[in-house]
Order: C-alpha cells, then sequence, then structure tokens
C-alpha cells in the first residue's frame, strides 16, 4: 500500500484505475485516457496533485537562500503572488528537481516540489540552509493541490469561489497566484492549457472536488496529464532532466539567471559547460512512420546517436510524438530504432500544441 491524498476515496468514488506512482496510490484514468486528454484540450479537466510537496520559505534570509538555491533569480519576483519556474541543481549543474516558487513577501516564498524526489528534495533544502541565519523551511503536510485545466477551466473554477474571491481570480495574470483564507490559487499548470492550481487545506479538499464534478469539470488521472504535458513540451524530472543531465542540454536554458554577479550553486559548472560549447540538443520528434515513439528508443541522426526522453502517442495530433536529447545542430529527418526497425522522425520545434492548437503547421515550426 502507497501513500495516499485526502481525495483518495473520491477517486476510488469516480471509478479510478489507481496505480502506483512514486510510492503513491493515485489514478491513471477513470475508464478513458483519451476521453480525459480531449476533455482538458477542449473543456475543464480536474487533476489531483497533492502528492507534490509544499514548502514555505521565511525568514529575514528567505530571499538571499533562495536566489543561492535557485538557477532562475527569486529577485525577479516584486508582485504579490507571481512566481517562477527553476531548476535546483547540484555543484555539477544537474538538475535535483524542477520546481515553482511563489512570492508572498520579501521574507516569504512558497515552493512547490514534485513527489517522487521530495525526502531528496527537503534534505537538501536542509542542508542548503546551513548559514543563513533566522531561516524557517515549513514542508506543508496540510496542504493539498487540486488542479483545473483547460479552456473552460478558469471559468467553472471562479463560480465555485464565494463572491468576494471571484473578483481577485478574475484579475489574475498568468504566472500569479491570489491566497485568501486557508486558499491559495496560482494560474500556473502542467498542459498546455491555461487554468488554476488550487492550494488548499487537506480536510476542505474533498468537498471542492465534488463541487468541480457537478460544475462539469471532468476528473482525469495521471495517464493524460503525461499526454498533455508532452504535447505541450513540459520536461518530467527523473525522464528528460535528473540529476546528471544539466538544463542546457535539456531545453531548460531559459530557466537559467547567468549573466550577473549572483552565485547559485551549480553555476560554475553552468559556465563551463557553455564556454566549452553544447554538444547536445533538446527536440521534438514527429513520427513519420506507423508506430509508438516511446522512453529510451535511441535516434539516429547524421550527426550520431541520440536518446528519447519522453515518447507517446499524442491524442490532439493523433499521431506518435517524442522529446530526444539529440546531437547540437541536428536537424530535419532522422530514424528511430523501435522493436529492431528503423522508422522515421522529424526534429520538429516545441511544444507539439498550445492551448489546444497544433504547432506544426506554424511557420518556421519545422527544424
Amino acid at each position: 500500500m502507497g501513500n495516499k491524498t485526502p481525495l483518495y476515496q473520491c477517486h476510488l468514488d469516480a471509478g479510478a484505475k489507481i496505480v502506483d506512482f512514486a510510492g503513491w496510490d493515485m489514478p491513471i484514468n477513470y475508464g478513458s485516457q483519451i476521453a480525459e486528454h480531449e476533455a482538458v484540450r477542449g473543456d475543464a479537466g480536474m487533476f489531483d496533485v497533492s502528492h507534490m510537496t509544499v514548502v514555505d520559505v521565511s525568514g529575514g534570509a528567505a530571499k538571499s537562500y533562495l536566489q543561492y538555491l535557485l538557477g532562475n533569480d527569486v529577485a525577479r519576483l516584486k508582485i504579490t503572488g507571481k512566481a517562477l519556474y527553476s531548476c535546483m541543481l547540484n555543484e555539477q549543474g544537474g538538475v535535483i528537481d524542477d520546481l515553482i516558487v511563489y512570492y508572498l513577501r520579501d521574507n516569504f516564498y512558497r515552493l512547490v516540489i514534485n513527489s517522487a524526489t521530495r525526502e531528496k528534495d527537503l534534505a537538501w533544502l536542509d542542508r542548503q540552509a546551513q548559514g543563513f541565519a533566522g531561516l524557517v523551511i515549513k514542508f506543508r503536510e496540510d496542504i493539498a493541490i487540486l488542479a483545473v485545466q483547460g479552456p473552460n477551466a478558469r471559468s467553472k473554477a471562479i463560480a465555485l469561489f464565494d463572491d468576494y474571491q471571484q473578483q481577485s481570480l478574475r484579475q489574475l495574470a498568468r504566472f500569479q497566484a491570489a491566497e485568501f483564507d486557508d486558499c491559495f490559487v496560482g494560474r500556473t499548470g502542467y498542459t498546455g492549457e491555461d487554468g488554476f492550481e488550487i492550494m488548499m487545506l487537506a480536510e476542505r479538499i474533498p468537498n471542492f472536488w465534488e463541487r468541480s464534478l457537478a460544475a462539469g469539470i471532468t476528473a482525469c488521472g495521471l495517464g493524460a496529464r503525461d499526454t498533455l504535458r508532452l504535447e505541450a513540451g513540459m520536461n518530467l524530472y527523473g525522464a528528460d532532466m535528473d540529476e546528471t543531465t544539466s538544463p542546457l542540454v535539456s531545453g531548460l536554458g531559459w530557466t537559467l539567471a547567468m549573466d550577473d554577479d549572483r552565485e547559485f550553486i551549480g553555476k560554475k559548472a553552468l559556465l563551463q559547460q557553455r564556454a566549452a560549447g553544447i554538444q547536445q540538443s533538446f527536440v521534438g520528434l514527429l513520427l513519420l512512420d506507423k508506430g509508438v515513439l516511446r522512453n529510451h528508443l535511441r535516434v539516429v541522426t547524421a550527426l550520431g546517436d541520440g536518446e528519447i526522453t519522453s515518447g507517446s502517442y499524442s491524442p490532439t495530433l493523433q499521431q506518435s510524438i517524442a522529446m530526444a536529447r539529440v546531437p547540437a545542430g541536428t536537424a530535419g529527418q532522422v530514424e528511430v530504432e523501435v522493436r529492431n526497425k528503423m522508422l522515421k522522425a522529424e526534429v520538429v520545434k516545441l511544444p507539439f500544441v498550445r492551448e489546444g492548437k497544433s504547432m506544426l503547421n506554424h511557420e518556421g515550426n519545422h527544424q
């Protein structure tokens, strides 16, 4: 038996197929992964992501601590509720985890980190806190998270809140959060669609789930979440990057703020990598032959071999897609080894899909 979120019984009541995910008993689907994927692309779907970890960092040294800890610079956050995405790196420039950090005050930030890396992350946070006086790192086990995503997600979710809360939620910009009472709502997500990630006290979340179902928001499992994030070109920790891979070869160079005097863990190694020349590119692959692209398949290019990091069937595009790490400069057609057969694929820019629309026909998409 694995860990269970506060919504576990709700999943059973909704007919979910439960699987082990990083030590948690989580819904993979509620009958049809494809239907759940399409609900998010066309209307509104919701995901229990309470297995993820909320950590509050406070105290006079909170800002300087996070500036040292993260590759992105929290000094960019000046508006209450504003968020940024960042990698947390080791000394070699490898990715310990990717996370979102919300700015609440100069001495108070909220982090949301991955479930599979929870214990490692918390130990790393504590270890790096040495030397930052008055720092308080609080693991919020009392908070659950529900992600509501899709073109109609915001309007359907906002209607579930009180009148005085609705105005704040309507005014939220992307990558910004609002806090009221014991609820924290960020206009963020992991699907390539608009929507919210709603954090509230664990005892309140089952009621909000039931009200969301009644409002026509479709319950969605981790299967649809994975195909949605793949279409959106969003990395999955442990597949597309880990402690052995640099953000510079994982399509995450944009998350690094390296061109100032700020020192952060891993910066020296990243500067050395950049000076030596980046040898790999992180690209999208579109399968041209029949078959399905899966993780770890070999990609054969004119410049040498690469490897698929995440691959699956795309319900939106109705063909197989993947993200891959390949030799720098790879373009045009490549081959992927699938069950001892060489299948043709085309290198394309990420993402494959943005807000329900294919990006493949946009000028300049094909590399």
